[in-house]
């Protein structure tokens, strides 16, 4: 388990494990990986009897922040070093771990006929019933994640629709890979293979089921087990600090496993997504993916130096641009002024797919070249 200040969460997930007999005796030892400034150590009133109840079982390892690709990959080498282990389960902090998913998941491992990469679902940790993820694949064509089964198996709700009445999760979802919120890995396969790429966040799970599906060594998102986590249906990290990421490991990603040459529709996608953040004014976001995409020209050798440098280096450039300031109080920003209903008050609707060409141009070019009012300065314009 990978953390990072979220010292509540982490303590709940220990405690789990401490008071399941039945995954105690399966359980080796816990790897926590702590890369946060509130370190849990620091909070030895809870800690310690977590501590005194697991005994060796229970290892904290303190490290500096190399994200989660950094802090997944220390327990990956902890326990495929150590040799007492034929499994490394990797999970986030910020889940709640239901043991009995766990002790499923080793049990199907353990009757595999090759050794396989057993994945559990993530289920809405703020609505507990809704199912966020069943089974994951890459689309070849655009190094892009995708669902394995379809738009349906997008935030299904058990307590609308149950098991018996839904016949589309009695299916079998083939995947590429299976988040690391919570995924079990043979420590065989680990040994074969490596470690995560030090990719700091972003594609780090993706790329290791590719790799081990390229190895003989397939990945399964079993029924029956799962994990509630915090879903991303609320939030972009598309934009800010986190677009880095996302372009540059994507851009790694396809170098290494497109079947297609120049990556399929990687660069073009790239392309239009770089269009698409400035006509946004998104800056700020816009500046990390081309910083991402120089960093790529670097080559592999420049991975390992930067993994702990570049969020600190992105994030200072925030302060170079207006649209990444952010202020707790809206009173803070001046007024929104609107000289009148835009487009004769009706609301803004999609350009047709036709149009969206000729859309593009007018917008850039009215960016580009219509002078900003001089109240403006003053007063943002809606």
């Amino acid at each position: 388990m990978t953390t990072m200040n979220k010292v509540d969460y982490c303590l709940d997930n220990i405690r789990t494990l401490a008071e399941d007999p039945d995954l105690r005796e399966l359980l080796d030892v816990m790897y926590v990986i702590d890369q946060g400034a509130d370190r849990l150590n620091d909070h030895q009133q809870e800690l310690a009897p977590l501590q005194e109840s697991l005994g060796a079982k229970l290892q904290i390892i303190e490290q500096g922040n190399i994200g989660g690709s950094g802090g997944f990959s220390r327990g990956m080498y902890e326990a495929a070093t150590a040799g007492a282990s034929t499994y490394v389960i990797n999970c986030d902090d910020d889940i709640v771990i239901e043991p009995e998913s766990l002790i499923r998941m080793v049990t199907f491992a353990d009757f595999a006929t090759r050794p396989t990469l057993v994945g559990a679902h993530m289920f809405d940790l703020n609505n507990r019933s809704v199912l966020h993820t069943f089974g994951e694949v890459v689309d070849p064509w655009r190094i892009q994640p995708a669902l394995s089964i379809g738009e349906s198996a997008l935030g299904h709700d058990f307590a609308a629709e149950p098991l018996r009445s839904t016949p589309w999760l009695h299916r079998r979802a083939d995947v590429d890979y299976n988040g690391w919120w919570s995924c079990l890995i043979p420590t065989e396969t680990v040994r074969a293979i490596g470690l995560s790429l030090p990719v700091f966040i972003k594609w780090d799970d993706a790329e290791y089921g590719l790799r081990a599906k390229k190895a003989g060594y397939p990945t399964v998102s079993l029924p029956g087990a799962g994990v509630w986590h915090m879903s991303w249906v609320d939030k972009d990290d598309l934009v800010g600090w986190q677009a880095y990421f996302h372009e540059r490991n994507r851009i790694i990603t396809a170098l290494l496993h497109s079947p297609y040459a120049r990556g399929g529709r990687v660069v073009k996608e790239s392309q239009f997504m770089d269009v698409k953040h400035l006509i946004s004014m998104q800056y700020y976001t816009e500046a990390g993916r081309l910083m991402a995409q120089r960093d790529v020209l670097d080559g592999p050798e420049a991975l390992h130096p930067a993994i702990g440098t570049k969020l600190p280096e992105i994030r200072a450039m925030a302060a170079d641009f207006a649209d990444a300031s952010a202020k707790k109080d809206q009173d803070q920003y001046p007024p929104v002024h609107m000289d009148k209903p835009p487009r004769k008050g009706r609301g803004f609707s999609q350009p047709h797919r036709l149009m969206l060409p000729v859309w593009t141009a007018k917008t850039l070019a009215k960016q580009l070249l219509k002078p900003t009012r001089p109240r403006a300065a003053e007063n943002p314009r809606r």
